[in-house]
């Protein structure tokens, strides 16, 4: 079962930009079928998400640590007018971080959610597979 969990920095981050977990929710379900935005390979893709009422185009970019049908993590976002991508180090950083990340055994991923190191995001309405 696919699980979506966003970290600390970027929880921050959607909370300012008032991305909803729907929001989030929808970004991993396209993904899951296959419409990811850019496949940065080591486990990054990089995904739009709309800001609140408009479209993707002038919205948000989020780096997610995705593994198919297993897990998924926000680690990252920005938005289109800020930056236009990140830099190489940044890229070289997250696909260490999805190395380490995407292999957590549940133990990890409860010791991070109990810290908040992590939080759960849950797909009320979505059918995820």
């Amino acid at each position: 079962m696919l699980r979506i969990f966003k970290n600390k920095s970027f929880a921050r981050f959607a909370k300012k930009s008032d991305i909803s977990d729907t929001a989030l929710c929808k970004a991993v379900r396209e993904a899951e079928q296959g419409l990811i935005d850019a496949d940065l390979g080591g486990g990054v893709i990089k995904q739009r998400v709309a800001r609140a009422g408009q479209g993707k185009s002038g919205g948000y970019r989020t780096m997610i640590l995705f593994k198919a049908g297993t897990r998924a993590f926000f680690v990252h976002g920005f938005a289109k007018n800020e930056k236009d991508n990140i830099e190489p180090e940044d890229l070289i950083a997250f696909r260490k971080l999805a190395t380490r990340m995407l292999e957590y055994k549940d133990t990890e991923l409860t010791q991070a959610l109990n810290k908040h190191l992590l939080t759960e995001v849950i797909c009320h309405d979505e059918k995820l597979p």
